[in-house]
């Protein structure tokens, strides 16, 4: 690659990531197949490949790289008409050249909100597997390709391309219909789309496994989708909830690690540092949602909480009261563990930690919170206030024990250490 074409392959890249979801889109619209509607595409950005480093970037790359995909899905359908009349498949009764193709080149003029929707539903179909949804969302309207999903979620390249092959098969075997919802139905789906952008969100945000803590593009990738999620359903609460939530979260990512790459705990980020253009914009998502809710659901009560956090100048200004008070909506809501185990953390820090350890002790028992390595981190938190460090160094070597993930194992360790310290004597 010369490196003039440098730049120019950047700005493909950029223009793609932004264009391809409706672009993809209005061909699923078109051609009626998820797998042709992809090649059809990534055709398309061959094409924009081959001639923009030589002919320069079009004043509006979109309206180009629509016109040629439009053009592809034209000569692929003739194409096929052609065959089909040579072998006699058909009559000809199907395709009325004229009246057909117009119809098919008017299909990607009009609707275009409509088709980057669609998309989602697609890829978030509650058919297929979650995994399943979240690689598919990610190629389909991230316009990531399966080694950048595969890198993302630290799994095999090949796992990740025979899950999104199996996606299209068994979307396509249960003949599901390519387009959005009826009102009713899309409401009954939106739950699926909000479950899968969170999730990619979530992923970015404490990464599950692996090395790093944070991977801050599948933080901006479900950003971007979420933004034009809200933006497409904007009659829907949760949606603009869900947006609330990822902003204000997403405020405080470059305070998360320090210059090694280790966590840094939310008490002890730097405030300063937290986004507030990002806080602005989640707290105004926030205002949307409540606007349009009573009572408030779950993505939009959590988004309250870190909210609760966002508005607090320091640490010890956070409104935790108001959090338990929050939590205990959620809880009632979502009958999670894991959210009432986060609410008893909330409780030890606005009532006390004997009152904190006792609602997380209330959960030990919990089956679905056997295994999960926030309980005894919470646990060793507490213990450590109540200056039972012996028994909260335990806990923190038994969090560590149960992570997946590098550094917070490292961090866990690091804390159980420091609880082993002798006492400091005075000077």
């Amino acid at each position: 690659m010369s490196d003039a074409a440098s730049p120019i392959r950047r700005a493909i890249a950029a223009v793609w990531r932004i264009e391809s979801p409706r672009i993809l889109g209005g061909l699923v619209r078109m051609v009626h197949d998820v797998g042709l509607a992809e090649d059809l595409a990534q055709a398309t950005l061959l094409t924009a490949l081959e001639r923009w480093p030589s002919t320069g970037v079009p004043d509006n790359p979109g309206a180009w790289l629509m016109a040629t995909a439009k053009r592809r899905a034209i000569d692929h359908r003739r194409h096929e008409h052609m065959v089909a009349r040579r072998s006699a498949m058909i009559a000809d009764d199907a395709l009325d050249d004229a009246a057909h193709l117009s119809a098919l080149e008017a299909a990607l003029d009009t609707d275009v909100d409509d088709d980057v929707l669609r998309l989602m539903f697609v890829a978030c179909h509650p058919l297929l597997a979650t995994q399943a949804r979240t690689a598919l969302t990610l190629r389909l309207l991230g316009g990531l390709t399966t080694e950048e999903i595969a890198r993302a979620f630290l799994v095999p390249t090949p796992t990740v391309a025979q899950r999104i092959v199996r996606a299209k098969r068994t979307l396509a075997e249960a003949r599901v219909p390519l387009q959005v919802p009826h009102a009713a139905e899309r409401a009954e789906r939106l739950p699926s789309v909000y479950e899968v952008l969170y999730l990619i969100f979530n992923e970015g945000y404490a990464a599950s496994r692996g090395d790093d803590w944070i991977r801050v593009e599948l933080c901006d990738e479900a950003l971007r989708l979420g933004r034009i999620l809200a933006a497409l359903v904007p009659e829907q609460p949760e949606a603009h909830g869900l947006l609330a939530l990822m902003e204000l979260h997403a405020s405080r990512l470059r305070t998360r690690v320090d210059a090694h790459g280790d966590p840094i705990l939310l008490l002890d980020q730097d405030r300063a540092r937290w986004d507030h253009l990002l806080i602005q914009r989640g707290l105004a998502a926030l205002d949307r949602a409540e606007a349009l809710a009573r009572p408030l659901g779950p993505y939009t009560l959590q988004a309250a909480i870190v909210a609760c956090h966002a508005r607090a100048r320091t640490a010890d200004a956070t409104d935790w009261p108001r959090i338990v008070a929050l939590y205990d909506a959620l809880v009632e809501l979502t009958q999670s563990p894991v959210v009432a185990l986060n609410r008893a953390v909330a409780v030890g820090m606005a009532f006390g930690a004997h009152e904190g350890l006792a609602a997380v002790d209330a959960l030990a028992d919990e089956p679905a919170l056997q295994g999960y390595h926030h309980l005894p981190a919470a646990r060793a938190d507490l213990l450590v206030k109540l200056g039972q460090l012996a028994q909260a160094r335990g806990e923190f070597e038994r969090a560590a024990g149960l992570t997946q993930h590098d550094r917070e194992r490292a961090l866990l360790l690091r804390r159980a250490k420091d609880c082993a310290l002798p006492p400091r004597t005075p000077d």
